[in-house]
């Protein structure tokens, strides 16, 4: 089976609809697939339920979908970056449900997982539990959560084999393994290409049967979302 796809437009082609969930890796701007989302936005595909950390910046990552109006509701944990998120937001225009960070995480990680739902103290006592099952255990109080498995995952790694196999580099390591194995269909948007067995595989962060589809970037643009330098002296 050949998962290497000349570019992103053709990777996302036959997968994406109208109407999906959507996960997309990345912290900020830190190791979100640029490629694979604009080919998202060029594809036209709308109604699109997406779950991502935060949702980019204005004019760029998830922050371009924003824009054309595609994505319908956002399941994040960050917003704050996103002047036209804010604005559809408050207008009753753009669903949102608000989840803790680690909450985020652990939702996909166990949507990859298997585990349909799981209990933390988080969000326990605060909106966040609002029509959720809550127990004790233990004297202590959790409120349930159920996993995520999006109908499409868009991910971004530092290097792959052509089988799949996924390393990430550095803080480009946050939310991207855990979007790849929760979804039904991962694509992932690369740096590096190598042949079948030039990974070592203790060096391996996801094993290649979580991957479906893999596109080639080996020039990403790598906006910084706050760039901050010291003055010079």
């Amino acid at each position: 089976m050949n998962k290497v796809y000349p570019d992103a437009k053709s990777a996302l082609a036959g997968v994406v609809a109208d109407g999906q969930t959507i996960a997309v890796g990345g912290f900020g701007l830190c190791g979100i697939p640029e490629a694979l989302i604009a080919a998202l936005r060029d594809s036209g595909a709308k109604e699109l339920t997406a779950i991502s950390n935060n949702a980019g910046v204005d004019g760029f990552g998830l922050g371009q979908l924003l824009e054309t109006r595609q994505i319908k509701k956002m399941i994040s944990s960050y917003v704050g970056e996103n002047k036209e998120f804010a604005r559809q937001f408050l207008a009753g225009e753009l669903e949102l449900e608000f989840t803790p960070q680690g909450t985020l995480a652990e939702k996909l990680r166990c949507g990859g997982a298997g585990i349909p739902a799981f209990f933390t103290k988080t969000g326990y006592g605060t909106i966040v539990a609002d029509g959720k099952e809550t127990r004790e255990f233990d004297g202590e109080h959790y409120v349930m959560e159920r996993s995520l498995v999006p109908d499409v995952s868009l991910v971004k790694a530092w290097k792959a084999d052509k089988a799949g196999n996924l390393v990430f580099r550095k803080t480009a390591r946050n939310f991207n393994p855990n979007v790849a194995t929760a979804g039904k269909v991962c694509i992932v948007e690369v740096e590096e290409l190598v042949e079948i067995g030039e990974i070592d595989p203790d060096q391996v962060h996801t094993p290649s049967i979580f991957v479906h589809r893999i596109v080639h970037n080996p020039t990403p643009e790598k906006r910084i979302e706050q760039r901050t330098v010291r003055a010079a002296t």
